[in-house]
């Protein structure tokens, strides 16, 4: 039975005693470009991976995360009867003395302000969905709407870091590096952890996105993230420099690896081997890098689907398309970030932004996996790392306002297989202040997309300085209510 199969428990690599700890980790830390994708996906399937403890319901993973707090009462949480309370002081018994950040804390009130979007039920779920989300409104069936996340963090690094390492403090692996940790590559020509960002048109230039939070960690660096870049080549040193053609690198990485072999008949020291697979890996994705981003094959209707931006390389669009793509060709894990979702100020406006680019490219990426079949083992995730405050940051006026971060309740929504389809779980108050029924925590989250790939979070382990480290720390459950 699947129940007696061989837990993910792993103890870590012995370290070489003819190999100092520093100069490992420099080696290690200075791979960078068409390098660092390569050692990010050696050992191709993955001599780690065990087999997972129960049936997978899911192959890979499609993460859209919204960077910056969208606005879950603008979003997804309609709340109507808002209106009579607009301009009115958030009553203490909702605040229930919570922490606010140094953002608000001090503003002398903190007016009600209710959401100016109109909200209409769509689908045969009748869920309401916000003006905003017209496109992503005709999958709405389609979708398992969670709207009683919450979190403790309430500024973005923290936020963001605990969304994507589970703990608020960096040092920690990944969810992308978890699995490929976990699960190792499909495709040995391909990295199995992808990062894609985008720049959102309400975008400010002081979002920041720290390569830490696709990083390893403690776990093998060949774990970490591979972000494609937006211009120039996707992943640097793809090119051949000038007066080098394909025969006489093959010709150099012949030689090299004949030299690194005899070296490593003398030491025995196992990074060598590391470094060859690593060259082979990056002259293999030479040939696998630009078939991949190659857009050319894809049909006027694909474009079409997937809106405007598409054809603009580095656009949600754009990177929602290559996802799929990639998922294709055995990527395991994709994570698309995309900026400009915090809102302090001229929310109205600037959200209208972030949606336009969002809303058809998320619809598309659910309808075009689903046409090829691959919405049958693929499973994707939208969220931001938390919500926004009801009341309104500095002037509320009678058609703008500004939303503070807020932990306490937001919406994340995932689609595909093993999620039931047109459902949505949980409630937030009167004020989407508080979770008000089956709250979802951060680390049940994780949990949960562990469990969709066949993980037990809790045995999916790695030994690091004593201890027994994992996604979710010593919390989370899977949250089988939004289980098909």
């Amino acid at each position: 039975m699947l129940g007696d199969i061989m837990t993910l428990d792993f103890d870590p690599p012995t370290q070489p005693e003819f190999l100092p700890q520093t100069v490992r980790r420099r080696f290690l830390g200075s791979a960078t470009g068409i390098g660092a994708a390569a050692l990010a996906s050696l050992l191709g399937s993955n001599t780690n991976a065990s087999p997972p403890q129960a049936i997978p319901r899911a192959k890979r993973v499609i993460y859209l995360f919204m960077h910056g707090g969208p606005s879950q009462m603008d979003l997804f949480d309609h709340k109507p009867q808002l209106l009579k309370w607009r301009g009115t002081q958030l009553p203490d018994s909702v605040r229930k003395g919570q922490r606010l950040t140094g953002m608000t804390a001090n503003q002398k009130t903190h007016p009600v302000a209710p959401s100016v979007f109109k909200f209409t039920r769509h689908g045969e779920s009748g869920t309401q969905v916000s003006e905003l989300m017209p496109h992503l409104s005709k999958v709405i069936d389609k979708l398992c709407l969670i709207k009683s996340m919450h979190t403790e963090a309430i500024n973005h690094d923290p936020a963001v870091t605990y969304l994507q390492t589970g703990h608020q403090q960096p040092g920690r692996p990944s969810l992308g590096a978890w699995l490929s940790y976990g699960l190792g590559s499909e495709n040995a020509n391909l990295p199995a952890f992808v990062v894609l960002i985008s720049q959102g048109s309400a975008a400010r230039p002081d979002d920041p996105l720290y390569a830490r939070l696709w990083g390893s960690a403690f776990l093998p660096s060949n774990h970490q993230g591979v972000n494609f870049r937006s211009a120039g080549d996707p992943v640097l040193y793809l090119s051949n420099p000038p007066g080098i053609n394909d025969r006489s690198r093959r010709r150099l990485l012949d030689g090299l690896k004949a030299l690194n072999e005899k070296r490593f008949e003398t030491t025995g020291d196992r990074e060598i081997e590391t470094r060859i697979n690593q060259f082979e890996l990056a002259y293999r994705m030479q040939s696998s890098v630009p078939e991949l981003t190659d857009m050319s094959g894809e049909s006027k209707q694909t474009f079409d689907l997937y809106g405007p931006d598409t054809k603009r390389r580095g656009s949600f669009a754009a990177n929602c398309l290559m996802a799929r793509r990639m998922v294709e060709r055995g990527v395991r894990f994709v994570q698309l970030y995309h900026r400009g979702w915090d809102q302090h100020y001229n929310l109205p406006s600037d959200i209208s932004l972030q949606c336009r680019d969002v809303d058809q490219p998320c619809m598309a990426l659910i309808e075009d996996l689903d046409q090829r079949g691959l919405l049958d083992d693929t499973l994707i995730v939208w969220s931001g790392e938390f919500g926004r405050t009801i009341y309104g940051q500095g002037t509320l006026e009678k058609d703008n306002y500004g939303r503070d971060h807020h932990g306490g309740c937001f919406t994340t929504w995932l689609s595909g297989c093993g999620i039931r389809q047109g459902h949505t779980l949980g409630e937030t108050d009167d004020f989407s202040f508080n979770v008000a029924s089956n709250g979802v925590h951060v680390h049940d989250l994780n949990a949960t997309i562990l469990h969709s790939l066949g993980i037990d979070h809790q045995q999916l382990t790695y030994r690091h300085k004593g201890r027994d480290f994992r996604l979710t720390d010593v919390h989370g459950t899977v949250v089988d209510d939004i289980l098909a």
